[in-house]
């Protein structure tokens, strides 16, 4: 026999015996020399007739257990409660031979009596039966039920659905409230109720998406390009965001965009949320953008060229490179500062190639890419805006180290070394809070390299970046 129908073993021999003392009963009665009416002989006679059942559906419950495996426990419970059941009816029919119409109407009264009072709990079992043969959740996916109870379902009983929200608050929901209700199924989540592997593997991810205003007047491709940057940028928290940028509709003067982004799971919908809410606010604060106010009338106008430089000038002074440089001098160079607008996939610089000015990202999002030994060019980090670029070049006059492209539309402003020559020759001191910062940079950026530790070149030190820098620009 299989090792799965072990089980079975014991309960079937201890029926066999059961029945074979029961067939004995009278036999032994008669050697005994026992009154047949006695106690004795009634004792022998029925006790080893209701055992040999009560092992039969033992026997009876152990094969459901191993025919049902796989199914919902509430399942299995409710044919073994109906099996012992017919084996209680079949106890007093055959061996205390009670009569079948007594017991049909003493059992129809208790029925409509018990059924009365439990006709609740009744429903809810019923309905319990039902969501497991339909099986429209399993444990671990998260549902909304009915009124707002929404979590990750922990275990389905006879009765009620136990489910667990967000907040690590337990609901206990009766089945028939949610059978009789719509029911929305968010799916499995990564990790089970216990911590372990989720049903489904994964394919509880589902789009939601962040409703975000902004001023009219900002032109729509600016605006998705704005908002599609700062969502991938919280893609580096959350990689499978996948996200995309719709204008919906005008409210109160404002552009209703949607930012739509995949969640990996209902639980874990807040932290996503939260991730794109507030890169979308940091990006529009680096662009000079704010979300419209309700009492503030919005006018379509042509963008003035005038309130272009103090952006720039806020986006100078937010870039650590700049950090030596004083008030007058962010003036100076903003005034100089070129814009150039990226379309996706366009490529800003190429690795190897000769370069004297840096970048600053202003909108958008890049990808840096690096080739090594001739090889296919590898994406090794992604840019969002605040970040600069080919600085190396600007103040060393070295090549490019990286290929980098634009994954969305972008915009960057140049800095090339004729707007930062003046600049140095007047305060040269500032070559040396230059040459830390960049040494700084490099440091940070061998750590964090994905390149195999021993194939990484050491990071220049400072002496050596500010002796190129002072040699490039031809400072003393």
């Amino acid at each position: 026999m299989s090792r799965g129908y072990r089980p079975l073993i014991g309960p079937l021999l201890l029926s066999l015996l059961g029945f074979l003392a029961y067939a004995l009963a009278a036999p032994v009665t008669a050697w005994l020399r026992l009154d047949p009416e006695g106690m004795a002989a009634s004792v022998l006679r029925d006790g080893t007739g209701a055992g040999a059942w009560l092992a039969l559906a033992w026997a009876g419950a152990r094969l459901l257990a191993l025919l049902l495996q796989g199914h919902p426990r509430l399942l299995t419970d409710l044919l073994t409660a109906a099996l012992f059941a017919a084996t209680v009816v079949a106890i007093l029919l055959l061996v205390f031979e009670w009569p079948a119409t007594g017991l049909i109407a003493t059992s129809s009264v208790t029925i409509a009596v018990v059924g009365f009072a439990l006709r609740n709990i009744i429903g809810d079992v019923f309905s319990g039966i039902a969501l497991g043969v339909e099986r429209p959740y399993r444990d671990g996916d998260w549902i909304e039920a009915a009124d707002g109870y929404t979590g990750r379902v922990v275990e389905v009983n006879w009765r009620a659905t136990r489910l667990r929200s967000r907040e690590g608050i337990t609901h206990i929901v009766p089945n028939g409230l949610i059978a009789g209700r719509r029911l929305t199924n968010y799916g499995a989540s990564e990790t089970g109720p216990g911590g372990g592997p989720g049903n489904g593997g994964g394919g509880g991810s589902y789009r939601t998406s962040l409703r975000v205003p902004i001023d009219a007047a900002v032109p729509v491709d600016r605006a998705r390009r704005i908002l599609l940057g700062a969502a991938l940028d919280a893609a580096r928290q959350f990689p499978d965001l996948a996200p995309i940028v719709q204008l919906t509709e005008f409210v109160d003067g404002a552009a209703m965009y949607r930012v739509v982004f995949m969640v990996p799971d209902y639980g874990r919908e807040v932290p996503c949320r939260d991730a794109v809410a507030t890169a979308v606010l940091r990006a529009l604060q680096q662009a000079g953008l704010g979300l419209p106010r309700r009492d503030v009338d919005v006018h379509l106008a042509r963008p003035d060229p005038a309130m272009a430089r103090p952006r720039r000038e806020t986006l100078l002074r937010n870039v650590e490179l700049f950090r030596p440089f004083e008030g007058g001098e962010f003036a100076e160079l903003a005034a100089h500062m070129a814009p150039r607008t990226l379309r996706q996939g366009e490529r800003l610089m190429r690795q190897g190639e000769e370069g004297q000015s840096l970048y600053i990202l202003a909108e958008g999002v890049l990808d840096i890419l690096v080739s090594r030994d001739g090889g296919e060019a590898v994406a090794i980090d992604r840019h969002v805006p605040g970040a600069v670029l080919g600085e190396m070049s600007l103040l060393t006059g070295q090549p490019r180290s990286a290929t980098v492209v634009a994954v969305t539309d972008a915009v960057v402003y140049e800095v090339r070394r004729e707007h930062l020559d003046p600049i140095l020759r007047r305060r040269p001191e500032i070559g040396d809070g230059l040459a830390t910062i960049m040494a700084e940079r490099q440091a940070r950026l061998h750590r964090h390299s994905q390149v195999p530790e021993e194939q990484r070149p050491a990071p220049p030190s400072r002496e050596d970046l500010l002796g190129r820098l002072r040699a490039f620009f031809h400072l003393r």
